[in-house]
């Protein structure tokens, strides 16, 4: 069953410390005269309710929802929730999403621009830094109730308090390492010493944790901590300098190995499975097999402007049907860049080297790579009398001639030749495929990305181009349509408003470890390549639908490896991490549209690998070093 996060949950943390943006030192309570420590944690049953909330303060971001009654006073509830700064931090900054939006420090993320007073940064910060407190607090609390099931309860709050330190870790770099409450100014660790912190707990808890799959959904087990350490092996090296694809494929192996499985389930019979784990009722429909660890929305109970509320109402805009994703309208924002979508067609070269033979036909045309100019772009023979091309077009106009001359042409309208005719009106530009049939005297140009046999390929290009020029123009990128507030039967949540959303957000899922496992295997961690081969395979006929796209030994190497988690896992907030780890995040070895702020892309300095530390927490602690470069 899903936990619901709501308003009764007020009286049970009224105890917790609070982090505030001015000063994360304050230790305010929230109702000061509502309920004391002793009333929450007077049995197991009260101090389940405890347990939720830390759930809760990485779902939402306070007592009222979606604002009002904050866990974090000076910052803006809506954009401050943990998941859409993750979006925001490691999503945005890549080649996986750009946003419309001006908000002061916003567009910064994409261009890899950001100042050490940025709010987004800083708004991230302050909500794992609540986890901590919160966790902290509890953990102290907790530990008075001998009772087995309050233990369980510890180890869940271990974890969480992991997770947040792991976050910290890999945002941040060296941050202070709190373990209790105190008013004593925090020293601050080294990135080594939270990673072997994050790592200690983990171990420690694992067999403390409920059984695989044993607990209430949306709970953690010690599949959760075999996850979370196969992810922080997987980027040892990467955090530390010191390689660990080992121990990488070792927890990989556990999890792989658990109850946990890939949803196949086509619950909504649209041929893919994929789909599954992004809607309303992904709680039940099937993608719950695969999820390790969520976070659970509630379109009535557990109500914000971040979550799935945020992935889902962003990225609708343009000619987009808001009512086709469960929503009232869209806010216009988040899309994706070329160089995402291109990550699942193969080059123009590639896919013309597929059809056949260089034939004597081609096309002319100022809409054509080659203009008005000789010689002709040349067509492939596809059939008897069947040719075909992939290729980029522009607005313009285009001519069929064989063999480079006038003498034999076609020109043609609304899909039929006509011998000599008017020129073709080009109205689908960008990547294309052109078929010209002389056994029927047909054509048609046809935008690659509307048919893409991948399932995970889930965009919206009607009115949208897949160029982008002016970054504030919602129609100028692909819109992204992986999240949806609809049911696997295409009913909305159950917010008759069309406000707040219910699906929930997968964390951690095991298509992940499929890949940790294949990549970390690659890396010299001694896990078996076939094994590797046969793990994505199964990724790739869910996305596919049949084994068409499988993968030999030959194919998988670590680029393929990349490339295939971009593919899977995008807008799930790893992007950043798995570049980074790549060498690709900062240098000009891979380039994006607008990275670095420049349309075509251009590196960014190396500490851009690491977001700064507040200026706030600089001012009121002196034990606290800037991160180099802000």
């Amino acid at each position: 069953m899903k936990i619901k996060f709501n308003t009764l949950l007020v009286a049970l943390i009224s105890f917790f410390t609070l982090v505030s943006c001015h000063d994360d030192l304050n230790q305010t309570p929230i109702d000061p005269d509502s309920t004391t420590e002793e009333d929450v944690f007077a049995n197991a049953s009260q101090a389940k309710g405890a347990l939720a909330k830390l759930y809760a303060s990485l779902a939402l971001t306070g007592q009222q929802g979606p604002a009002g009654q904050p866990d974090i006073s000076g910052i803006d509830e809506g954009f401050s929730q943990f998941s859409r700064m993750l979006f925001n931090l490691n999503e945005l900054t890549t080649d996986q999403a750009i946003v419309g939006w001006g908000d002061p420090g916003l567009p910064d993320l994409h261009g890899l621009s950001w100042s050490s007073g940025n709010d987004f940064t800083e708004a991230m910060y302050y909500r794992l830094a609540q986890e901590v407190s919160f966790t902290n607090s509890f953990i102290s609390n907790a530990e008075l109730l001998a009772d087995e099931e309050v233990n369980q309860f510890i180890a869940e709050a271990r974890f969480l308090r992991a997770f947040a330190y792991y976050n910290l870790m890999d945002l941040y770099g060296n941050v202070p390492l709190t373990t209790e409450i105190s008013t004593e100014l925090p020293q601050q660790a080294s990135r080594e010493e939270i990673f072997n912190f994050v790592e200690e707990e983990l171990l420690e808890i694992e067999d403390q944790l409920a059984d695989s799959g044993a607990n209430e959904y949306g709970r953690v087990d010690r599949v959760a901590a075999w996850a979370l350490l196969s992810r922080l092996y997987l980027n040892a090296e990467s955090f530390i300098g010191t390689p660990r694809y080992n121990d990488a494929v070792t927890y990989s192996e556990k999890v792989i190995n658990s109850s946990y499985s890939i949803n196949t389930t086509d619950a909504n019979g649209n041929g893919s499975a994929y789909d599954e784990l992004f809607l309303a009722d992904n709680n039940t429909n099937g993608a719950q097999k695969e999820f390790i660890f969520t976070l659970n929305f509630d379109g009535i109970q557990s109500q914000t402007f971040g979550g799935t509320t945020f992935l889902v109402h962003a990225a609708v805009g343009g000619t987009m049907n808001p009512a086709e994703f469960g929503i009232n309208g869209g806010w216009a924002g988040n899309r994706t860049t070329k160089s995402f979508v291109n990550k699942f067609v193969k080059t123009n070269a590639e896919l013309n080297a597929s059809i056949g033979p260089v034939s004597d036909w081609g096309i002319i045309g100022n809409s054509t790579p080659n203009g008005w100019a000789d010689p002709d772009t040349d067509m492939y023979e596809a059939s008897p009398n069947v040719f075909k091309i992939f290729t980029e077009l522009t607005e313009g106009e285009l001519k069929f001639r064989k063999n480079d001359d006038w003498s034999v042409s076609f020109g043609g309208e609304n899909g039929n030749l006509i011998p000599d005719g008017d020129n073709i009106i080009v109205e689908t530009t960008g990547r294309v495929v052109i078929t010209l049939n002389l056994n029927n005297n047909t054509y048609t140009i046809q935008s690659i990305y509307e048919s893409l046999p991948d399932a995970r390929a889930m965009f919206y290009t009607d009115g949208q181009t897949l160029e982008i020029n002016d970054v504030s123009t919602f129609e100028d990128g692909f819109a992204v349509t992986k999240f949806r507030n609809i049911d696997s039967n295409g009913n909305p949540g159950s917010d008759s408003t069309g406000d707040f959303v219910d699906t929930d957000l997968p964390v951690i899922r095991l298509a992940e470890i499929y890949l940790n496992y294949a990549e970390a295997t690659l890396r010299g961690g001694g896990g078996n390549a076939s094994r590797a081969v046969n793990l994505i395979n199964e990724l790739r006929e869910r996305a596919y639908g049949n084994n068409s796209a499988n993968i030999t030994s030959g194919d998988l190497d670590l680029q393929f490896v990349l490339d295939e988690r971009s593919r899977e896992l995008y807008w799930e907030g790893l992007r950043r991490t798995d570049l980074i780890r790549y060498e690709q995040f900062t240098t000009n070895q891979y380039l994006w549209p607008f990275k670095g702020g420049v349309k075509d892309g251009v590196s960014a300095p190396t500490y851009r690998r690491l977001f700064p530390i507040p200026n706030d927490l600089l001012t009121i602690n002196p034990n606290l070093t800037q991160n180099d470069g802000y």
